[in-house]
């Protein structure tokens, strides 16, 4: 009787390592970590015509804690700011470094750093740790959103240190169910405000009854280059 491929995997020590393709041309311990990203909370991110968004679901259920103290969304500079699923220890080194890149580009150019700059870096580091022995994948899917001059941008990089661009893009819990509805609803005309509303209308339909949005936070930058941040019933006149 044959075993199931996963099984033959961990037989064979392929999935012990994170520097060891399997025979199928993949590394198994980048699997794993894609795997941990799905159970980690939903972020959403958006270019609109007047900035760019982060919508998170920030999913704290216990009242003994801080809402204040929990927020998925980071500021990294004051043009940037990014959300990131899987393991959030993972996701601080990762958030901290970001910064670290856009104040070093600030005092040795005297100017903001492109958000693609950030993104790249972050996944360089991502696919070190990929390809070298003594350490495992980041288990992070990492979003990041910022004004290029007066252009809005989003990038996501996955576990292996790839990137891409994107108008509209969902990591975390339900990110396919999520990226469907986006693919259905995104258009490049939305504001902002109607934005967040179209994302909000997604959540809806995909939680249902356990949709409350005063777990959900929004960060945007406008095309002023002004973050704002908003959260529970903050969000409100965004669902009307």
């Amino acid at each position: 009787m044959d075993l199931p491929m996963d099984m033959q995997h961990q037989a064979m020590g392929y999935d012990r390592t994170a520097t060891m393709f399997s025979p199928e041309g993949t590394i198994i311990q980048v699997e794993y970590a894609e795997k941990a990203t799905k159970w980690g909370s939903s972020s959403v991110g958006m270019a609109c015509t007047d900035g760019v968004f982060i919508l998170a679901d920030k999913r704290i259920d216990d009242k003994l804690i801080v809402s204040k103290s929990a927020n998925k969304v980071y500021e990294i500079d004051s043009h940037i700011i990014a959300s990131a699923a899987g393991v959030v220890a993972d996701a601080r080194v990762l958030v901290e470094r970001a910064q670290v890149i856009s104040q070093q580009h600030r005092v040795t150019y005297d100017s903001p750093i492109e958000p693609e700059l950030v993104i790249k870096e972050i996944a360089n580091i991502k696919q070190q740790f990929t390809q070298y022995g003594g350490a495992r994948p980041f288990g992070v899917f990492f979003m990041l959103a910022g004004m290029n001059g007066k252009k809005p941008e989003l990038y996501v990089s996955n576990v292996s240190g790839n990137y891409f661009s994107y108008h509209a893009n969902a990591i975390g819990e339900n990110d396919d169910k999520i990226k469907e509805k986006l693919r259905e609803v995104y258009k490049h005309d939305l504001t902002i405000k109607k934005g967040v509303k179209t994302v909000l209308d997604v959540f809806k339909e995909i939680q249902g009854t356990k949709f409350n949005i005063e777990k959900f936070e929004v960060v945007y930058i406008d095309d002023k280059g002004k973050i704002t941040r908003l959260e529970g019933n903050e969000l409100k006149n965004f669902a009307k």
